[in-house]
């Protein structure tokens, strides 16, 4: 794919009439959702603002590069546009801005995509093609200025490649990272400057790239070692310990694009500070994350979580399998508290479930631990969760003494700061661990005597569900699994889920665990009834859509619904909290219970009564969809 591919004419604005920010965001969003190629113009400008907050995308020299990523984007998409008169866009030099390449990624974009926009990036590095850019008058030439353009950069790459593979090791050598947050055109631009200034300098220069192509260019050891100095170009995280010892500039990446010549004079100076790593993978990530506080906690969260997971999955199916054979096979009255171990069939798959399944706790807090502390923490997590399992602290201990470990090393990191840097292998090796596993154990002696109680309260409630409690929290949990389709809610609303399994594998399952199944599975069925039966609402593209709904529907994949909740939210995701809630508290009020965390359909025979169960999705997608169904407006 090549870059005029993307620049399509009928996404382009010769004469941008907006004289400020907003109202060119507006304008351009708008001739992008008019072009066909967003599906919803409040999810793709919301990117785009938060891609502004972090920093303002007007690089100076009159140009502009807006750009988001997600889930509105139909089809890649580089929106060009001219404004005669200027805009203030806040640029980076404080100068009007005159030209504006608003680009649009789709969610899944692959390599050939992302390939193009980095190629756009690099190509607006040259003053005379932007140049010939601003007295374009028509959308043909703006097309055949960078077909011409593309062609000569692909051969001046060549033959830079030619020249790279004879060293001169009497030059000047530095090494660069550049990295933007969408990885998208920054990054790109970063490059392409900081080559092209080191040229002119005579300085021998290798950049590696973290864009959304993935890390390209590495550097190597030997790279690193030779260098005179290393460029740090960058707003989001990038692995620092390799360049321990080394002169080190670390700027913003809009620097690596305005002011390179500073950058690279200050890295081969030899004035340029040292950088010191602590011996970790990812210390300098930590520092760089400028996420909120509760981003962070839920990134951390999801870090331990998403390891959890297939413990939980492959454990929990072969514990429920193991139930089925006993009852097929038969268990005497007598030994009914055996159920899942007496024959020996059953028994064998009880133990390899069981022995995954104790994992869940430790795995959980280790990860939670390592995502905020690096691998220091996972010593300190996996015990503070191997502690919660046997104190009964269960799940909420496990989680708490995860954040516990993590921020525990945090706290030793700081107190160790002041060591010699001969000490630095040490610390990783014994102090870390030693330490760190001493106090979270000690804390967690404590934290385990009321998170016991806590957790025992819990599980009786859960177990004594029944009537209009098990209904509420049925209705409670299936709606909260379609509020965002697989965000925060819908995986805390699972995670709940989840952790009720441990405690009632033996009692035949969960009703927390049914109903939170059930109202995940609700929102692509009913984007599957919806567009059966009201086809006229829908374009062509929708209603085939519809029918790979109900795969994924009946799978538990939850997300399938989440093209139609981004194109038109305000109908959609009530429609789809209304049958999930019905499903949910159907299940309840039945007190349906489920042996399996996740599979849909095709654990319907670890489900206490199979049949009322998938009726009661059914009735809950048929719920949805119909409403949905009935407030969507028709296509125009």
């Amino acid at each position: 794919m090549h870059i005029k591919d993307l620049l399509i004419k009928d996404a382009m604005i010769m004469d941008l009439q907006a004289t400020d920010k907003k109202g060119a965001i507006d304008e351009m969003v708008q001739k992008m959702y008019d072009a066909g190629r967003i599906t919803d113009i409040a999810t793709y400008k919301e990117g785009i603002l938060t891609r502004e907050a972090q920093t303002s995308t007007g690089l100076g020299d009159g140009i502009a590069m807006p750009h988001a990523k997600n889930s509105a984007v139909k089809e890649a998409t580089v929106l060009f546009a001219k404004s005669n008169k200027g805009v203030d866009y806040e640029s980076l030099d404080g100068q009007p801005t005159h030209l504006f390449f608003m680009i649009a990624a789709p969610e899944g974009a692959n390599d050939t995509h992302l390939q193009a926009l980095a190629a756009l990036s690099r190509l607006l590095i040259d003053a005379d093609f932007v140049a010939q850019l601003k007295q374009a008058k028509t959308p043909d030439q703006v097309q055949q200025l960078f077909d011409s353009a593309e062609k000569a950069k692909e051969e001046e790459e060549k033959q830079e490649e030619a020249e790279s593979e004879v060293k001169d090791f009497n030059r000047r050598y530095i090494v660069a990272v550049t990295a933007c947050p969408t990885g998208i055109a920054h990054t790109y631009m970063a490059e392409d400057a900081l080559k092209k200034k080191a040229k002119e300098m005579g300085v021998d220069i290798k950049v590696e790239t973290n864009g959304s192509e993935g890390i390209k260019h590495r550097l190597t050891a030997e790279e690193i070692e030779r260098a005179d100095g290393v460029i740090i170009a960058a707003d989001k995280k990038v692995e620092m310990n390799r360049f321990d010892g080394k002169k080190l500039v670390n700027r913003p990446v809009s620097d690596g694009i305005r002011k390179t010549e500073e950058l690279i004079e200050l890295a081969i100076s030899g004035n340029a500070p040292t950088y010191h790593g602590d011996g970790s993978s990812n210390s300098e990530e930590e520092a760089s994350d400028n996420g909120t506080m509760g981003q962070r906690i839920y990134k951390d969260l999801m870090n331990g979580v998403s390891h959890m997971l297939p413990f939980v999955i492959g454990g929990g199916i072969m514990i429920a399998l193991s139930f089925m054979i006993d009852q097929f096979m038969g268990v005497p009255n007598s030994e009914l508290a055996n159920l899942g171990n007496y024959n020996q069939a059953a028994s064998m798959f009880n133990q390899i479930g069981s022995a995954a399944f104790g994992f869940m706790l430790p795995v959980l807090a280790g990860f939670i631990a390592s995502s905020i502390s690096d691998r220091p923490g996972l010593i300190a997590g996996f015990a503070a969760g191997a502690l919660a399992n046997a104190g009964g602290a269960g799940f909420l201990g496990a989680l708490i003494g995860g954040f516990l470990a993590g921020y525990v090393i945090v706290l030793l990191r700081k107190v160790f700061s002041g060591l010699p840097k001969s000490l630095d292998g040490i610390k990783s090796i014994l102090f870390y661990p030693f330490f760190g596993l001493m106090i979270t154990g000690f804390l967690m002696l404590l934290i385990n005597i009321p998170m016991k109680a806590i957790n025992d309260g819990l599980n009786g409630f859960l177990t004594g569900l029944g009537g209009s409690n098990a209904i509420l929290l049925g209705a409670l949990l299936g709606g909260m699994m379609a509020i965002d389709l697989g965000g925060p809610i819908n995986k805390a609303a699972y995670v709940f889920g989840t952790a009720t399994l441990a405690t009632t594998v033996a009692t035949g399952g969960s009703i927390v665990m049914a109903a939170v199944m059930a109202g995940g599975m609700v929102p692509p069925l009913a984007i599957f009834v919806a567009t059966r039966l009201f086809k006229n609402k829908f374009e062509k593209s929708q209603v085939d859509a519809g029918l790979t709904n109900i795969v994924m529907g009946l799978s538990f994949v939850t997300e399938g619904a989440i093209p139609f909740a981004a194109a038109d939210p305000i109908r959609v995701i009530p429609s789809f909290v209304v049958g999930s809630a019905v499903a949910g508290g159907l299940v309840g009020a039945f007190s349906i219970k489920l042996l399996a965390p996740h599979g849909g359909i095709f654990v319907a025979l670890l489900v206490s009564n199979p049949v009322m169960y998938l009726l009661f999705i059914i009735i809950g997608a048929i719920i949805s969809g119909v409403i949905y169904g009935l407030v969507k407006k028709p296509v125009a």
